[in-house]
């Protein structure tokens, strides 16, 4: 004889989302375990979880080792081994811009609206754990869900473990998914120029390095800037500025002339009536190299300076689309420095 079905007996229901969007806003340099979980997490109370990969379209670095697209794959592929529905997740990609935040909120807000068709039913998932979550604050329109995951882990020490070589830490900080692709990306070129530029930091880097000044050169005329190729680690293979530390009897404007000399081969007395702008970058984070506060100037040539050719085979005249279109190809952050100079982003 059949029991009586016990309705205390069976299994709850789920709970039903009650909100139809979710943001979730991170770098994912790599996705871990509380990563893992705060999405889980966002999945029981929002119907569709978006989630914004930041820092996309930058160079690799041991900051940023990996693409968007990369960290997307294996995004998905840790949260369907977690048993997530992949047809509730979407992403965004999104630039870094560090001297122009507005810009970001605007990527951000962009890229969420092409999946939400400008629904208002639209939540914030996060944890204002301190003054890197100031973003959190940036969306007042949006309900912020605070999560419950609070977790010691954080990237830095995922990447630190890693690029040490010391994958059974890793093994710990990572859903099996992404310890798998970290596995196989060791086996990669990149991951040996990404551990060399590790190594390099880290003997060049004192632990409370003092503030330094550089000077930089943005070079343009005719539709064409002026770039140099990194010959030296971090960096190597990346575009660069004309530019270099001020001597202790030299102004900024003759340290500038004298890098573009140096470095290019340009006849300086062209360029010293081209003075056009002239601006400070000193983002904190700006370079892995230290605290290194960029002085730039911009240099608009005439047609006729432009028949010189560059001297050397690092430095190069590129096309102004080129130059803008490929953030990716330039070191730190001087695809914003040119783009500030020559695109007004």
């Amino acid at each position: 004889m059949t029991a009586p079905h016990d309705p205390a007996l069976a299994s709850p229901a789920p709970p039903i989302p009650s909100r139809a969007y979710g943001v979730y806003i991170g770098r994912f340099e790599p996705p871990h375990q509380a990563h893992l979980l705060v999405m889980l997490e966002a999945l029981e109370r929002v119907q569709t979880l978006i989630v914004v990969i930041g820092s996309a379209r930058s160079a690799r670095t041991t900051k940023n080792p990996w693409t968007a697209h990369e960290r997307q794959d294996v995004i998905e592929a840790m949260l369907a081994e977690a048993g997530a529905d992949p047809q509730r997740l979407r992403f965004v990609h999104v630039r870094d811009f560090l001297y122009d935040e507005a810009h970001w909120l605007a990527d951000v807000r962009a890229g969420v609206e092409a999946h939400t068709g400008g629904s208002r039913d639209v939540a914030l998932v996060g944890h204002i754990k301190d003054e890197s979550s100031y973003y959190l604050r940036s969306f007042p329109d949006w309900e912020f869900l605070p999560t419950h995951v609070v977790s010691p882990l954080n990237a830095t020490d995922v990447r630190r473990a890693y690029f040490e070589d010391r994958l059974s830490d890793v093994r710990g900080m990572v859903p099996p998914a992404v310890h798998a692709f970290l596995e196989g990306f060791q086996r990669t070129p990149e991951y040996a120029e990404l551990q060399a530029e590790f190594l390099a930091l880290r003997s060049a880097v004192a632990p409370a390095p003092a503030t330094r000044l550089t000077v930089g050169a943005v070079v343009s005329g005719a539709g064409q800037l002026l770039a140099v190729r990194r010959a030296e680690r971090p960096g190597r293979g990346l575009l660069t500025l004309p530019g270099d530390e001020p001597g202790p009897q030299e102004t900024l404007l003759a340290c500038a002339m004298r890098a573009v000399r140096q470095q290019t081969g340009l006849d300086t007395g062209a360029v010293l009536g081209a003075v056009r702008a002239q601006a400070i970058f000193d983002a904190p984070g700006r370079s892995q190299r230290g605290r290194i506060v960029a002085y730039v100037f911009h240099f608009a040539l005439g047609e006729d300076a432009l028949t010189a050719q560059p001297a050397g085979n690092a430095a190069a005249w590129l096309p102004l689309s080129e130059a803008l279109e490929h953030p990716e190809g330039w070191f730190e952050d001087e695809a914003e420095i040119v783009a500030h100079f020559l695109a007004k982003v």
